[in-house]
């Protein structure tokens, strides 16, 4: 019975994890970038220029002019 409910714990534990985890890949595959398009890397709860551009309108990169380096 115990192990029953651990295993049943586990995988209520992933199940509400896992749209957290999934969304910012998908974001990626969509628009064919890498997350560091739009994360600093190894900061992933912050936002780029990019990354905020695409929070702001409505999850989509269109219209989005790069700056010049």
């Amino acid at each position: 019975m115990k192990l029953i409910k651990t295993v049943l714990l586990v995988a209520f534990a992933v199940t509400m994890a896992l749209p957290f985890g999934m969304g910012k890949a998908e974001y990626a595959k969509k628009e064919g970038k890498t997350c560091t398009f739009c994360h600093p890397p190894g900061k992933f709860k912050e936002l780029t220029t990019a990354g905020q551009y695409y929070k702001d309108h409505n999850h989509s990169l269109e219209g989005y002019k790069e700056a010049a380096k």
